[in-house]
């Protein structure tokens, strides 16, 4: 059994204006469910040695505190150089864990600008919210992903951390991607939906957190929105998600086949948000 994680990251709900998160992304970590013992253990090790040894009672790991300017929570006043080993040892731990990930990005703007009249056969959920829209291509990536690439044995739960603003509408979506849609769209490889029990607490939650965190801040650089930034800043960033990069399963999107599946590919296509192509070697 795989386990497809979704996370989400620069939500502001059905407002596409907000300028201070301009990108969208959602996905997550992807692992053999007996891959998640081991993976978990290695993650409280990395927690305790960055602790030495002396982790607080009541530690939660949140991508904010850590990226916050001075750090936030049980990170406040540790250097930037320190927080930022800690990235790359959790980094390297799904690396060496031989964890994927996939996410899929959307550049609000783009999408406020679309004209989703011509999108055809998506009428089961609103296509102006990005949470909607990438839950429902990330069900369609990961359906595929496990038919083709993992073999016809494999099978696949997909864990979200629940969005409460969303809870029925996501659980329309799932409803017809397994039941009501057009029969050769109807998804079999992945067999069960699930909301992760108590997720603050739930590393691979907590892990996709900070990877789709990561990706969020280089699509924002890669995309003009944060020009001001340092070069050094950019660098940084450039260099964890060239860690995050090397695990994707996919690193273009995905196009659905079938009875007018060009409309979709089409509106997908032109609200996504991805890297330049020169993003790996481009000087800032």
């Amino acid at each position: 059994m795989h386990f497809y994680y979704i996370d989400e990251t620069g939500c502001n709900g059905r407002d596409l204006t907000q300028t201070q998160q301009p990108i969208f992304v959602s996905g997550g970590i992807i692992l053999r469910d007996e891959g998640w013992n081991k993976t978990h253990s290695e993650f409280k090790k990395i927690i305790a040695r960055y602790f030495d040894n002396r982790v607080p009672s009541n530690f939660e790991f949140h991508t904010q505190d850590l990226f916050s300017p001075n750090g936030t929570g049980h990170f406040e006043g540790h250097t930037r150089e320190k927080r930022n080993q800690l990235i790359n040892d959790i980094l390297d731990l799904v690396a060496e864990r031989k964890h994927q990930y996939y996410f899929f990005g959307i550049d609000k703007a783009k999408l406020n600008a679309y004209d989703t009249t011509q999108v055809r056969d998506r009428e089961y959920f609103d296509l102006k919210t990005p949470y909607l829209i990438a839950y429902d291509y990330l069900i369609t990536a990961y359906e595929s992903y496990t038919k083709d690439k993992l073999g016809q044995s494999a099978r696949a739960l997909v864990i979200i951390d629940e969005k409460d603003c969303f809870i029925e509408e996501i659980e329309t979506i799932t409803r017809y991607r397994r039941f009501e849609g057009l029969k050769n769209k109807r998804i079999k490889w992945i067999v069960e939906f699930s909301y992760a029990v108590d997720s603050e607490k739930n590393t691979m939650i907590q892990i996709s957190d900070l990877l789709l965190f990561l990706t969020r801040k280089f699509l924002e650089i890669e995309n003009g929105y944060k020009n001001g930034l340092s070069a050094d800043v950019k660098n940084i960033f450039r260099e964890f998600y060239r860690k995050v990069n090397d695990r994707l399963i996919y690193k273009r999107v995905q196009k659905e086949e079938g009875r007018n599946s060009e409309y979709y590919n089409t509106f997908i296509e032109n609200i996504s948000s991805l890297p330049t192509v020169r993003w790996s070697s481009k000087t800032y």
